[in-house]
Parts: structure tokens; C-alpha cells; sequence
């Protein structure tokens, strides 16, 4: 890659009323791994890594100096985020048996993908399936 090429990564930060507990659940439900947590000195999650193979997501407790707030207290959400997994029918089985809230049930997409679309259970809306986004892209 040239340096006149603009490179990016996204990586996307939730707000979560209980993070601590959160993060657990993530990784039980999704499969996560904890990588890294900064806890202030009240308990509450200053800053936390989870990665899932190649992705990485951050999350906090919710930071009233920057209006950070969680689902539950937005009263809904203005994304959700979608990842690849190469096993969705496995992946499925693993986040119901966690107690993740079906929102759509594993299908095959319109699109050829297989996927599905869940809610934690702080409200965040989660998409699980073998597509990745670009990749028919010319």
C-alpha cells in the first residue's frame, strides 16, 4: 500500500449499564476474548478490548461527560453491528444456549449468506453470519 492510499479500521466502541457483566456475557454467549480492561475506582469499566478472530470491539460503562449512554437508557438503538463467522449454524446454537434474544432466526440470506440477528441482553443488536461485506466488489 502506498502512502498517498488512506488505510482505515473501524473499530467500534458499546456503551453498556453493567460492562463488567457484559463482557462476560459476550464472551460466553459470542465467543469473545477479553484482551484488555481498564476498571476506574468505583468498578466501572473504563475501557475494555474484545476480539472475535480478526475483529475488535471496545466497550465502556456509560461516561456522562460525553453523553455515553446504553440502550436500555436511549430507550432503542441507531446501529447494530453485523460480523463474520465461518460456522453460523454453530455460532447460533452457542449465543441461544447463552440466552441471547432471537431477533430473526438463522436463514439463508438473499444475498447467499447464512445468518442471524440477536439481542444481548443489555439491548445491543447483534448480526452473525458468513458474509463479508465488499466481497463481490470489483
Amino acid at each position: 500500500m502506498s502512502q498517498d492510499t488512506p488505510c482505515s479500521d473501524v473499530y467500534p466502541c458499546l456503551i453498556y449499564a453493567d460492562a463488567q457483566s457484559a463482557i462476560n456475557w459476550l464472551c460466553e454467549a459470542f465467543g469473545f476474548t477479553c484482551r484488555f480492561v481498564v476498571l476506574g475506582g468505583s468498578g466501572e469499566v473504563i475501557h475494555c478490548e474484545l476480539s472475535l478472530g480478526s475483529t475488535v470491539i471496545m466497550l465502556s460503562s456509560p461516561k456522562q461527560e460525553f453523553n455515553w449512554i446504553s440502550p436500555q437508557t436511549a430507550g432503542g438503538l441507531p446501529m447494530m453491528l453485523s460480523l463474520y463467522v465461518a460456522d453460523p449454524d454453530n455460532h447460533f446454537q452457542q449465543a441461544v444456549a447463552a440466552g441471547a434474544e432471537v431477533v430473526r432466526e438463522l436463514q439463508d440470506e438473499e444475498y447467499g449468506a447464512r445468518g442471524y440477528m440477536v439481542k444481548d441482553p443489555q439491548g445491543h443488536m447483534w448480526y452473525f453470519g458468513n458474509y463479508r461485506p465488499g466481497q463481490y466488489w470489483s
